[in-house]
């Protein structure tokens, strides 16, 4: 399988795994804009007079790497991606500033 089309796919299995959803009242939604490869993990919804909205995962795929833009979970999306077969190298943890980038187990670009 191609490249970007198996990174697509993977990214679209990670945020499909981290969607659940408690409360009735809150619907999470998957985003998936795969022409320009932006991909959300997104709750909306009212929690008695409050309104919810809040975007749990963003992940863009930029230049055939994955770039991780924010993860408000507890989970490590780098090493559930690299356990899916996506290289470390092609892996980017946009959400860190590029000067610390070089210190973590995955890519610089």
């Amino acid at each position: 399988m191609e490249t970007l089309a198996h990174y697509r796919q993977v990214v679209k299995e990670l945020l499909t795994e981290h969607a659940s959803n408690n409360e009735p009242e809150i619907e999470c939604q998957i985003i998936c804009d795969a022409e320009n490869d932006h991909y959300q993990l997104v709750d909306i919804g009212w929690q008695n007079l409050h309104r919810i909205y809040a975007c749990y995962i963003h992940i863009d795929i930029k230049n055939g790497k994955i770039w991780i833009q924010h993860n408000m979970t507890e989970a490590d999306l780098g090493k559930e991606l690299v356990t899916r077969g996506v290289p470390h190298s092609d892996i980017i943890l946009g959400l860190h500033p590029p000067y610390k980038r070089p210190y973590t187990d995955y890519g610089v670009a």
